[in-house]
């Protein structure tokens, strides 16, 4: 590298700190009780242990309603093949006792109701997100959380006891809104309470318990081959979040959207205390925090102005697309993993393991690559891998690592376009910019469970779907410009930039 390029990485570098020291200094919030201490570790300790029933609940199709070889009752071999006039069927069980496959006959023409059980599922988790988040913005992020946490548990227990299909599905329904509401409510908490400088790495760090949540779901799947026992089982640890009325803050920096600064500085004077900081300035802070986001909150437009010019447009377009790409993907690769021959136990926790690493990799990825090369990179990863199972000839093995390939880059880009998405979208519409990108994503899981299955119907078309799918996705990414350590844009006339 020669010397004049040196010198401008260096002021490139300089310039970048010098805007997140700016960020850091300017939020009288951070300022008062630290960008990350004790304190906001241990809220985010507390806060992160939420995400294991949500890997949990939103994974649990793949052993509620496993792939089982069936036949009519009057046939003994298991043939897996549909008689006009078969009135019931019987189902090996050697693998699982019961799932609501064996339970309510959901094969031949009444297959397509386990896809639209996960479908319904994923509709509630879209749900849940903007009731919970319309709720939280409302009446705190505190109430909401426990009000999710507590119709969880309930409704999660309930399913376990479901007597038919209708009622099985109504329930997950229920569930998956409980579901959606912890997993709106837990972010924006924890990035409420962190500072400017390491909200991204926190943001993606809290991918991680989802997956360890993921890893442990095959050990409920294989001590629990019952779908009653195994529901149950995944629904009751909900129980130790009740204690978090006890445990869990308000958001003092929605205190103080709202004037009420007393309770907020109280509960930013235990913070600073915990940190190691001094309290003498707090009630001034909060004041002034007070006077700053009173101001902020003016002028808010509305989600339709960014599609009001061809590059907005574009740009939202694009970014929505990838975030379908990652819905679809993420959860649609998952279920085709389980239904690859082999241990379905072994698959699972394979394809579960790989995205730890891949969460970590995403840190560094977006720090050296940046979004737009990182968004690209990995799109291309996952949909290069998934179509080389359409050629590679048909083995366990082989298509068990394509597939585990293809997940391991879409969980890359998974965690890339969340931060992409909060620094893209300019400050007057970026939370309705990102709710429209995580609605575009439930689409896509909502569609997932049916692409799959299409393996049933031919071999080659769920792989293919989930190659090309995230290719559209990189070639998208052209029009995007990379955000890594630039100033967000605040009007929409700065998002055109």
């Amino acid at each position: 590298m020669d010397s004049n390029n040196e010198i401008q990485l260096n002021k490139t570098k300089v310039a970048v700190l010098e805007n997140e020291n700016k960020m850091f200094a300017e939020d009288p919030l951070t300022k008062a009780i630290g960008a990350i201490g004790k304190w906001q570790i241990w809220i985010c300790f507390v806060v992160f242990l939420v995400k294991f029933p949500v890997a949990w609940h939103q994974m649990s199709i793949i052993f509620l309603a496993p792939p089982m070889n069936f036949t009519c009752a009057t046939n003994e071999e298991f043939d897996n093949v549909c008689l006009k006039n078969c009135s019931s069927y019987k189902y090996d069980h050697s693998t699982f006792e019961e799932t609501i496959i064996s339970q309510w006959d959901l094969v031949c023409d009444k297959a397509w109701l386990k896809n639209l059980t996960q479908t319904i599922f994923m509709l509630g988790i879209l749900v849940g997100n903007m009731v919970f988040g319309h709720l939280s913005d409302r009446f705190g992020r505190r109430i909401p959380f426990l009000g999710a946490v507590f119709l969880q548990l309930l409704s999660g227990v309930a399913t376990a006891y479901s007597v038919n299909w209708y009622m099985f599905t109504t329930l997950r329904f229920l569930l998956a809104v409980a579901t959606g509401g912890t997993m709106v409510t837990s972010f924006v908490l924890t990035m409420e309470l962190i500072g400017a400088r390491y909200r991204d790495t926190v943001g993606i760090i809290y991918q991680i318990p989802f997956n360890l949540g993921h890893l442990s779901l095959p050990l409920f799947g294989y001590y629990l081959r019952n779908w009653n026992t195994f529901q149950l089982a995944i629904s009751l640890p909900s129980l130790l979040f009740l204690s978090y009325y006890f445990l869990l803050p308000e958001s003092p920096r929605w205190l103080l959207t709202i004037g009420r600064t007393e309770e907020a500085t109280k509960i930013m004077e235990v913070a600073a205390k915990r940190n190691g900081r001094p309290t003498e300035n707090i009630s001034t802070s909060a004041q002034k925090m007070a006077v700053e986001v009173s101001t902020t909150n003016e002028g808010r437009a509305s989600v339709l102005a960014l599609f009001r010019t061809p590059k907005l447009r574009a740009r939202t377009i694009a970014i929505c697309f990838n975030w379908f790409v990652c819905g679809l993907c993420f959860f649609g690769v998952s279920q085709y993993i389980g239904h690859v021959s082999g241990n379905i136990f072994i698959n699972v926790a394979i394809s579960a393991a790989i995205q730890v690493p891949a969460t970590l990799i995403s840190i560094y990825a977006n720090r050296v690559l940046g979004r737009k090369i990182t968004l690209i990179s990995f799109n291309c990863v996952a949909g290069l891998s998934c179509l080389l199972i359409t050629v590679v000839p048909h083995s366990g093995a082989s298509h068990l690592t394509l597939g585990c390939i293809g997940l391991w880059g879409i969980s890359i880009c998974f965690a890339t376009v969340y931060l992409y998405a909060g620094e893209l979208f300019p400050t007057v519409v970026r939370n309705s910019g990102v709710g429209l990108s995580s609605t575009v994503a439930r689409v896509g899981s909502m569609v997932a469970p049916f692409v799959a299955t299409l393996a049933h119907t031919s071999a080659w078309l769920p792989p293919l779907v989930f190659g090309i799918v995230p290719l559209i996705g990189a070639c998208l990414c052209i029009i995007l410009p990379d955000t890594r350590g630039k100033k967000l844009p605040d009007t929409l006339e700065e998002g055109e930039a």
